[in-house]
């Protein structure tokens, strides 16, 4: 196995939360399943980072928009993460859930844990993604039950089935 695919099997080990990227441009929405989303601050003003590959089909369109929304999934969203996961059925990715906008008129994924509607403050290209820092200009927040949609082993699953017990408390 070369170092690559040891560094890829290795990362398939670390659970991470899942989330939809979406942008806007010219009234045409985008998006993309992202497990690449990290917060960087929260003082003077909040600052996340999303690290998008540049083969992503709208990588460029964030390029150009200066926005995005990251909308956190919940762990029983697990077909849109693989609506918006497989280039397959792009075209239907917006006609399957109800969407609004905040902000920067990036669309938000109504029922999403957590919206984090961003314009970009900076931009750095790393190999073959780039790292866009985004300041959150308006958040919104879904009910009280958190239940985040995790992907580990090339999979997704939810904390209920991955620690059954503490998820109930």
């Amino acid at each position: 196995m070369t170092h690559s695919e040891m560094f890829k099997q290795g990362m398939r080990r670390l659970a991470a939360g899942v989330s939809i990227v979406t942008t806007i441009e010219d009234g045409q929405p985008h998006g993309f399943a992202a497990t690449s989303v990290t917060s960087v601050s929260a003082d003077p003003a909040p600052l996340l980072l999303v690290c998008v590959s540049k083969t992503v089909s709208c990588h460029d369109t964030i390029v150009r928009t200066g926005k995005f929304c990251v909308n956190v999934l919940r762990e029983t969203d697990i077909e849109t993460a693989r609506l918006f996961s497989s280039s397959e059925h792009r075209h239907r990715r917006f006609e399957l859930c109800d969407w609004k906008t905040l902000a920067t008129g990036a669309p938000v994924l109504t029922n999403a844990l957590a919206n984090f509607d961003c314009s970009v403050q900076h931009a750095m290209e790393v190999q073959s993604h780039t790292v866009f820092f985004g300041k959150v200009e308006e958040i919104a927040l879904l009910g009280e039950d958190v239940h985040p949609l995790l992907y580990v082993n090339g999979q997704f699953d939810g904390l209920r089935s991955v620690f059954p017990t503490v998820a109930h408390g």
